[in-house]
């Protein structure tokens, strides 16, 4: 067995004769299993508000969206269509026609989104899940379905025959305007159907049949703004978009999930950061006792360090027993703090302990990545002040 290693184990397991070096030892323990639970714990919880927030953000978001680098509009050939309900990797698409539009209801007036969606729209996401009132819209019909914000602003209600909302949407072409009611494409709508989300996206949509936006906004029957897909199960993404290009060619913009909350992505990563350095600032602090103990476990093994000196150890093995002890004793809090935090985060997820209202419990999330994070952080980090307070054991000799 290694002469250092051997030295270092039986100086952490034994107690000193100094019951000050065994209390800082211990402080110094503790510390480690303590900034190594809060640091995985704070990272879980993290993980779980995260999940939390994208699941509201992605409610209307498919697993790629396609749109076109020229213009606002691109059509869709039949033999395209073909292409893409062949494709393995592809469950399932809709076609979209969205624009921002002018709605007016009983002098009551908003700008919105207008999104006309086919009738694959609700195998691509649970968009129809939200509704928390009526009911989904009919193919080929005035039907809409509006968000809850919506319909707070206008003061709509359900199923109003007597009194359409109307939409609003500027007639393409160029030129000078003669007549001001000609410059618009209108029609009269009638809600069907309330969802609820969020307060961003509950002011931003009206959903309709793809046929009534097309005619709207001036399209042809086969012209969209874009294309939303949900992809097969284990689906390599980046063979999906090569086929997309291959299928649409080169004048497409393909985007995920991620890309399509980019701002929303970057603010969470900022966050996430931010949590993370803040906990190793907790964890650096902590290993400052660690420091602290290995130099007071030093000094009182200083008779004995002159001894090994005298028989031949090296000065190098004589800053390795200290050393190695320090990582010992990081290795030791690190896994059982670890433990205890994983135990935590476990037992929160099963049985919900802490609650953010008496039906939502407070959200965490288990993921490996969190481990191993806190694994990297705590080893470099114990590995640094083991090597930087074992320096002084030399000093003397």
């Amino acid at each position: 067995m290694n002469l250092s290693f051997y030295i270092a184990k039986r100086y952490a397991i034994s107690f000193s004769k100094n019951k000050a070096i065994n209390i800082i030892t211990g402080i110094a323990s503790v510390g480690i299993i303590a900034s190594t639970m809060a640091l995985f714990i704070f990272l879980s919880v993290f993980s779980g508000l995260k999940e939390f927030t994208l699941n509201f953000a992605n409610a209307t978001d498919p697993d790629l969206r396609l749109e076109t680098t020229t213009g606002k509009f691109f059509t869709i050939s039949k033999a395209q269509e073909e292409q893409l309900k062949s494709n393995k990797n592809i469950s399932s698409f809709s076609k979209i026609a969205e624009e921002r539009v002018y709605f007016l209801y009983s002098e009551k007036e908003i700008v919105a989104h207008i999104k006309g969606v086919d009738n694959n729209y609700t195998k691509v996401n649970d968009f129809k899940n939200h509704l928390y009132a009526g009911d989904w819209i009919e193919p080929n019909s005035e039907d809409v379905v509006v968000g809850a914000e919506i319909s707070r602003k206008l003061a709509l209600g359900l199923f109003d025959f007597n009194n359409a909302l109307e939409v609003f949407a500027p007639k393409p072409g160029k030129g000078n305007i003669e007549n001001p009611d000609e410059a618009f494409n209108k029609s009269l709508l009638f809600p069907s159907g309330i969802y609820s989300i969020n307060e961003e996206l509950d002011g931003k949509y009206v959903f309709c049949d793809v046929a009534l936006a097309q005619n709207l906004l001036g399209l042809q029957s086969n012209q969209f703004t874009n294309l939303e897909i949900k992809t097969t199960p284990n689906s390599n993404e980046e063979e999906i978009r090569n086929d997309l290009e291959t299928i649409f060619g080169e004048n497409i913009k393909i985007k995920n999930r991620a890309q399509l909350n980019d701002s929303l992505y970057k603010m969470l990563q900022s966050e996430n950061l931010f949590i993370y350095l803040f906990s190793t600032l907790v964890v650096i602090l902590t290993l400052f006792c660690l420091a602290g103990a290995i130099v007071m476990i030093i000094i009182d093994k200083r008779d004995n360090l002159k001894t090994l000196y005298n028989i031949g150890v090296t000065k190098n093995s004589i800053r390795n027993i200290f050393f190695t002890q320090g990582i010992i004793i990081t290795l030791f809090g690190l896994f059982i703090g670890l433990a205890l935090a994983i135990g935590i985060v476990i037992l929160q997820q099963q049985f919900s302990f802490i609650m953010i209202t008496p039906t939502m419990p407070y959200p965490v999330l288990f993921e490996w990545s969190n481990i191993l994070i806190v694994l990297s952080t705590i080893i470099i980090l114990g590995i640094v002040s083991s090597w930087i307070a074992s320096g002084t054991a030399n000093k003397g000799l």
